[in-house]
């Protein structure tokens, strides 16, 4: 079990902040290379953005959870610890809510929309498959268009290709509330093709058959359940660290249960956790103005429990897509050899603000109906309603993860991982390939370690 005790004094190699799939990921690979650590954690689990629980009897996937073919980083360190996959349901016809309220039942992976509607569709995503594919995910700043693109919002670039409303709408709701959870004018075109370069093109990222591939038995908190288990005694939970006292060769990381002396530091949190630590000296001037341009999006993952998968009977698949809704995405979330259903659907950026203005009881109501609208009136009676609100949780701020602002990424991107000192950057928010994802935290959390090991070891 991790370490819970009271305040003490302790020496490692090296001390990471933060328990999530990255932090622990670099733990794990830094002790196998005979390194000494400690894992730092705010919360009182391990797991991060990645996180299951009970709630009235149903268990639920609170946090991230999908995994998709690309995601080799992930899926071998799932083969590493023993943890299995299964398939997410998806068979049938799925749902699409026209603007105008029509709803249209339709397989394949694109939506029923108008013929002029599609080919715009197409033309915009053959676009950003090209531009994606002359990206370094490691290095969008690299991009031959980069500034053009990095200093447009996405929103205004697509109506730049394109005159069909429907169509950018469309297009725009898998970037922006299907991945950075922001307004597509709040971010830029480069930040929207970065997203498609680390999933390794924009065509994978419209394919949710791809994208949202497949579940881990127990869920995605089991990955992080199980490195801690090897950490043991190593892993302080309830720690919540606040002062780091650094100098070139070393650190103090104080926290309110630990106080560890270390050769480096590794900050595994999302750059919007990162001024929650004080720093002794204050990190560089370029440090502090960075991490001022990167921030969450928002969005509400919403879990609602059925006694049945009663969709299923009616030959539907269970998703269902609407940028006009206010339920945008919808789709079969049940679990594992579980005989009731479980629908998850996702509420982004200035939608999740209106749904926030409202009272939880009308929240519900509209979510629900909402629900309805996609699959059927048996859809406003879940047994079992729950809303996953990161942006309220204490240590986290926000989902899924964190993007620059307009001109930030061509702006800073390239010193993101720059070490200060001793210190070391890792999460999901700054990774190359599968970025935003688990499979980015575990590929960054080996990254560090690597680069940790081979300056310790040498």
């Amino acid at each position: 079990m991790a370490n819970t005790a009271t305040t003490q004094n302790i020496e490692r190699d090296v001390v990471i902040v933060g328990a999530g799939p990255s932090g622990l990921t670099a733990a794990h690979e830094l002790a196998k290379a005979g390194l000494s650590v400690a894992v730092l954690e705010a919360r009182d689990r391990v797991g991060g953005r990645t996180w299951s629980n009970t709630i009235d009897g149903a268990w639920l996937e609170i946090g991230g959870q999908w995994v998709s073919p690309d995601q080799t980083g992930l899926i071998s360190m799932l083969d590493e610890l023993g943890l299995q996959m299964y398939d997410r349901y998806r068979d049938g016809d799925s749902v699409y809510i026209a603007p105008d309220g029509t709803r249209t039942r339709y397989t394949g992976e694109m939506f029923p929309v108008a013929e002029a509607t599609e080919a715009e569709m197409n033309k915009l995503i053959e676009t950003m498959d090209k531009l994606a594919a002359l990206m370094d995910p490691a290095q969008p700043w690299n991009h031959p268009q980069a500034r053009e693109l990095d200093t447009v919002s996405f929103h205004h670039w697509l109506r730049e290709q394109s005159a069909d409303e429907e169509a950018c709408n469309n297009i725009g709701l898998f970037i922006a509330g299907g991945m950075l959870t922001k307004p597509a004018h709040a971010f830029s075109a480069l930040q929207a093709v970065y997203m498609a370069a680390s999933a390794g093109s924009f065509t994978n990222l419209v394919d949710d058959n791809f994208i949202l591939d497949k579940r881990v038995v127990g869920g995605m908190q089991g990955v992080s359940i199980a490195l801690a288990a090897g950490l043991g005694e190593n892993v302080f939970l309830d720690s919540p660290v606040r002062t780091i006292r650094w100098e070139e060769d070393g650190a103090t990381v104080v926290s309110d249960t630990v106080t560890v002396k270390a050769r480096r530091v590794v900050m595994a949190v999302p750059p919007n956790l990162y001024s929650r630590v004080s720093f002794d000296p204050p990190l560089p001037r370029r440090q502090h103005q960075m991490h001022q341009h990167q921030s969450l999006g928002l969005v509400i993952k919403v879990h609602a429990v059925y006694d049945t998968p009663f969709w299923r009977e009616d030959g539907l698949s269970g998703t269902g897509f609407s940028a006009s809704s206010l339920v945008q995405e919808v789709y079969d979330n049940t679990n594992h050899g579980d005989t009731r259903g479980t629908l998850v659907a996702f509420i982004s950026d200035e939608k999740a603000d209106y749904a926030f203005s409202l009272s939880a009881e009308e929240r519900k109501d509209q979510v629900t109906a909402a629900f309805a609208e996609f699959l059927g009136d048996a859809a406003k009676e879940p047994v079992v309603y729950y809303e996953s609100d990161w942006g309220s949780e204490e240590w986290t701020r926000g989902a899924y993860a964190a993007s620059y602002d307009l001109g930030g990424l061509t702006r800073y991107g390239a010193d993101q991982l720059t070490p200060v000192g001793p210190i070391h950057w890792s999460c999901s928010d700054l990774a190359g390939e599968g970025y935003q994802h688990v499979d980015g935290a575990i590929r960054m959390g080996r990254i560090t370690a690597a680069n940790i090991a081979a300056d310790l070891l040498k």
